[in-house]
This record gives structure tokens, sequence and C-alpha cells, in this order.
């Protein structure tokens, strides 16, 4: 590329993920290089082309792995090279983040640049601690107050008896380590040391972790409770409801840490159905979806079948994905009955404008087998996994279908790390989760594989969830109790699922 590039100063947000503007979406889409803070989720990285440049330029707890100096040079070598370089910043550019000072350094440079404003934390993280920073009854005030100053300045030239006169909240960023000081110069400037003070420390996130204390106590609370930065501080009345309106820690996963085992393009709708919950979920992908070339005459022959069954979304995608690639008309599949199995399924099909035939009530292929009635003399396709249980085509056949058995992917179980130990990918597993979730019997038998065959001793002690009879067979076959399994096996029931059991475990580990 040539010319000149442009940069874009981010916002990534208080830490949620999903509180990312949708033009900071659009943007990171079309990135050619990232450069990001350590505060920004990684996962956002995602929203950015898998060929874009990805640098880490972040700063934890006041230690510089990259100087500004740097990131501001690299930044802009990047754009005068003709990149579109995205400075991916925690929060809102221009809260305490150092953007005016890159916005000058692309103004020096000629660089033309655009501010994508983000949530700060100095707004969300209150509000997910159930702190509103105004109140009609209590304040109509807000004051954002570094708790660091800049490098020129050993004194922040802050006028402490202002802010304990203002009547107002106050609301303290990057204050952590002197938040003790913070404290005595407020009560000294006047303020009333019952004051209440809220401080937390990952807001937006499923770790975060409250505590409520006063001007006085705050420092010896916040020693005790062990809390270490990041951590937002609000002073005032409004701080007061924090027990009282805190509505995060009321979700019904919140504190849970749940392990994801699908495979990690299938894995995130269950992540996000149980994130929404308030969980904190870890990602142990055991398998893996690759596709699988289908001959050219399959799709030839597709509209001579009298049913197309197809059993996952994975066989959706790729059934039809090949067919409209090779430059076939859905139209040719005009006289082909479609069934589904799982309204997963069914949606994706859907999805593409086609309406199902057949589907059935348990989401599973036995129940199929009536769902399609007569069968004797009929053709039928079925597009499914490389390895799959032969049940469903065996007794097609032995009511008189003729069954061609087209696989479209292939499940690849235990190697997603690639590790060649024979003690397995252990060290990615965390020690201390909650339940650990599996949607198929392939995630089971992966989950063992890639842990070295200790399914059944490092799932001791812990709640295990399965998606259906079949998976929990798997489990069992491995000595390995079941907790939680819905009555409709799909990802959703699941999710429902486990919050109704941890919603009956309140109180307990």
């Amino acid at each position: 590329m040539s010319g000149k590039g442009r940069v874009y100063l981010v916002g990534a947000g208080p830490g949620d993920p999903g509180l990312l503007t949708l033009r900071g979406r659009d943007v990171l889409a079309a990135a050619d290089v990232v450069l990001y803070d350590a505060l920004a989720d990684p996962r956002l990285l995602a929203h950015a082309p898998t060929a874009a440049e990805k640098i880490l330029v972040g700063k934890r707890h006041g230690r510089e792995s990259v100087t500004q100096e740097q990131i501001e040079a690299l930044m802009q070598a990047r754009a005068l090279g003709g990149k579109m370089v995205v400075r991916l910043k925690g929060g809102d550019p221009f809260i305490f983040g150092r953007g005016g000072e890159e916005a000058e350094a692309c103004r020096r440079a000629g660089i033309d640049f655009e501010v994508v404003p983000g949530v700060t934390s100095a707004i969300a993280v209150p509000a997910f601690a159930g702190v509103p920073l105004t109140h009609r009854e209590h304040s109509s005030l807000v004051t954002f107050v570094t708790g660091r100053s800049g490098d020129a300045r050993e004194d922040s030239g802050i006028n402490w008896e202002a802010l304990a006169h203002s009547g107002g909240t106050l609301v303290f960023l990057m204050a952590m380590t002197r938040i003790g000081e913070i404290a005595s110069r407020l009560i000294a400037a006047g303020m009333d040391a019952a004051t209440p003070v809220t401080g937390v420390r990952w807001g937006t996130l499923p770790r975060q972790k409250k505590i409520t204390s006063t001007l006085a106590r705050i420092e010896a609370d916040s020693n005790a409770a062990l809390v270490r930065p990041p951590v937002v501080f609000v002073v005032g009345a409004v701080a007061g409801l924090a027990d009282e309106l805190g509505w995060f820690e009321r979700l019904p996963l919140f504190g849970r840490r749940i392990v994801v085992t699908r495979a990690r393009r299938q894995g995130v709708a269950l992540a996000e159905r149980l994130e929404r919950a308030g969980a904190e979920v870890l990602e142990f992908p055991t398998i893996e979806i690759t596709p699988l070339a289908i001959a050219p005459q399959v799709f030839v022959a597709a509209g001579s079948y009298d049913w197309l069954v197809l059993t996952s979304v994975n066989g959706v995608d790729g059934f039809f994905g090949q067919f409209l690639a090779a430059r076939h008309d859905l139209r040719e599949l005009a006289g082909v009955r479609i069934a589904a199995i799982g309204p997963a399924t069914r949606a994706a099909i859907e999805a593409r404008g086609l309406l199902i035939a057949a589907q059935p009530s348990q989401y599973r292929a036995e129940a199929l087998l009536e769902a399609l009635g007569e069968v004797k003399g009929r053709r039928i396709l079925l597009a499914r996994a490389e390895v799959a249980r032969e049940l469903l085509p065996d007794r097609l056949r032995e009511r008189g279908a003729v069954v061609d058995v087209v696989p479209v992917y292939r499940t690849v179980v235990g190697e997603v790390t690639g590790a060649t130990s024979a003690a397995g990918d252990t060290e990615a597993l965390p020690d201390r989760f909650d339940m650990a979730t599996f949607t198929s019997s392939s995630t089971v038998t992966g989950f063992d594989r890639r842990t070295g065959g200790r399914a059944r001793e490092l799932l001791a002690g812990r709640c295990v969830a399965a998606i259906g009879p079949i998976t929990a067979g798997t489990l069992a076959d491995l000595g390995i109790a079941v907790d939680v399994m819905p009555n409709d096996y799909t990802v959703d029931a699941l999710a429902r699922a486990i919050e109704e059991f941890f919603a009956n475990r309140r109180g307990l580990p």
C-alpha cells in the first residue's frame, strides 16, 4: 500500500467487550494495524481482519512495556506507510487515556485521524456496581479525577478543598495505590470521614469485585479485601446505594467460572449466553471443525432426492456453502423436502431462505425416524459429520429407504493445541472452575485426549453439564457423573438448566 494512511483513536470500553461501540467495531473490521492497550479485552481483536498486524502496547499498574514515545512513533510509522491504524485504548481515548497527546502526534506528522469515543470506565463501572453517579436526592454534580498525575507534575494541582465541598460525586481512576492519601486529603480539606465510598475492581467483567466502605476506612478495607488495580473509586452519598442497587452481582451465574469445551467458533453462542447470566467463561476447546470437499456429482444429483437430512449447523454450512460456491441454484432443490434435527439447525436452514418439512420434537437422530414418516422407496441424502453414529442411516435402510451419506465436515478431536506430551495439555485448563460443559460426545472424548486421559481425575469434585443423554452416556463411560442435563437438547436449554442449577446452590461452593 502506498500513500498516507489514517489513524483511528478508538475507545475499547471499560472491559466488557459488548460495550464496544458499533463505530469502533466497524473501524476495527477495516484495520491494517491494531495497537492495543493491556486493558482492552483481547476478544475485541476478533473484529479485526486475521491478516491485520496486532501489537500490544499497553501499560499495567503504571509499568510501561512500550513507552508513550514508542507508541506514537509506531502509530506514525505505520500510518505514514499507508496503513489504516487503529489505536485501541481502554475506556474512552480522551478520558485519562493520553488520547489528546496521540492526536497531537498525528497532527504534527500530518496524519489524518478520527476519534471514536468509547464508554469510559468512570461511568460504566459505577453503573455495573449499582452506583448512579447522579441522583435527584443526592448529587447533581460529577467530577472525574485521576489518581496519577502527569510525569511533569509532582503536584497534581488538585484543589482538594473544592472537591471536598463540591457536594457532588467524585470518581477516581487509577487511584488504588494512592487511595489512603486521597482519603486523608479529602478529610483534611473538610469532607466527612463517614462519607460512603465504593471501590470496584475489574468492573463490568464477571470477575468484578466490589467493596463498600467509608472515607475513613477505605484504605484499610481495600487492603483487608486484597483489592488490587484496576479499581474505580466513587466517593459521595450515591456510593451508599451500591448494595441496594447492585444488579450485576445478582445475575444467576455471577462469580461462577464455567469451562466451555466446544470448538471456538461453535462455542461462541454458549459462551455469550453464559456471560449474559454473569458467568466468567473459560475457553478450553477440545475439538475443531474442518470442512470436507463434496464431490461435484452430489450437487448435480441433489435435486433428484426425496429428502435432504441435515443434523447440525455445521452440516448446513458445509453443504450449502459448497453447493452455492459450485454455482448451483437453490431452485434445483425445489422438489426436495428438508429435515432438520434441532432448532439451531432449522434456523440455519431458514436463514438461507428455505423451509423445512420435518423436525422431530426431540433433538436427536432416533426421533427423526418418526418425523419422516413412510420412507420405503424414498431416496434420502444425509449430509453430516465424517464420523457419526450409524443408527439413523441403518434404521432408514431397514425401513426401505435408499440412503446416501455425504460427509461434509470432520470433527478433529483432542488435537486443538498440537500438544504431544503424554501428560496432555492441562496447563491451559484453569486451576479453579465451577463447572465444565459438554455439548457432544466428541467434546468429551476431546477433553479426555487433550488432558492426557485425565478427564475423570480433573473433573472429580467439579460440576459437569451435558447437553443430552448421548453426551451424558459418553461421560458415564469415563466414570464421570453429570449434574446438569436439560430436557431439550439445545445450547439455550443447557444454559437455562445451568442457571437453575446454580440458583439452587446459592451460598454453596
